[in-house]
């Protein structure tokens, strides 16, 4: 795959964006951008711990019913989901149906709940790095880093599962933590 590629419509962008309509939107209007709250911050680090080991586009195709499903991810309904809910999750094939990421979601919400408003938010941003160089190609672009190591640390020592590094690094840069659009794309930073 390309490092970048221009599409049908003249845009070069990172080379995975190209290849459907809605990693386009979502290449174009979400990813790499700064995204702040706890809340939108929990959806986040929920759907990165579902994508684990599958694609992205999987999450992106799925995510309407996710935040169906899950109560746009507030933590606090999520928090009273029980036996029988994991059980009509596990039946709804509009979700990833995995047992263990869907009892984490639900955990992770009631970790939640022990947080201070704002807390998740800047947890998370401590560990954006100062300085990140946008890669110039696919190649220079790393799976873990040693804030995000640090970052599914702080996470782990606080009791949430499914937020290893390589999962936190995802979550950066979707959040707009670092910038990994590539030289070349339009969004890249100058």
């Amino acid at each position: 795959m390309s490092s970048v590629r221009v599409g049908e419509d003249g845009i070069a962008r990172c080379g995975w964006a190209d290849s459907d309509p809605e990693y386009r939107r979502y290449h174009d209007e979400e990813w790499g951008t700064a995204l702040h709250g706890d809340r939108a911050l929990f959806e986040k680090m929920s759907l990165e711990g579902f994508q684990a080991g599958l694609s992205w586009i999987t999450i992106l195709r799925k995510r309407p019913r996710f935040r169906e499903v899950f109560a746009g991810f507030d933590p606090a309904v999520v928090a009273a989901f029980g036996p029988d809910d994991i059980e009509r999750l596990m039946g709804d094939a509009g979700i990833i149906r995995n047992r263990a990421k869907i009892e984490a979601t639900i955990s992770n919400s009631r970790l939640m709940l022990d947080l201070e408003p704002g807390e998740l938010d800047a947890l998370l941003w401590s560990f954006a790095p100062a300085q990140h160089r946008p890669p110039a190609t696919f190649a220079e672009v790393p799976a873990t880093t040693p804030e995000s190591e640090a970052m599914s640390k702080a996470l782990r020592t606080r009791g949430f599962r499914f937020v290893g590094p390589t999962t936190m690094y995802a979550l950066m840069q979707s959040a707009g933590m670092v910038d990994d659009h590539v030289a070349g794309c339009w969004r890249a930073r100058r």
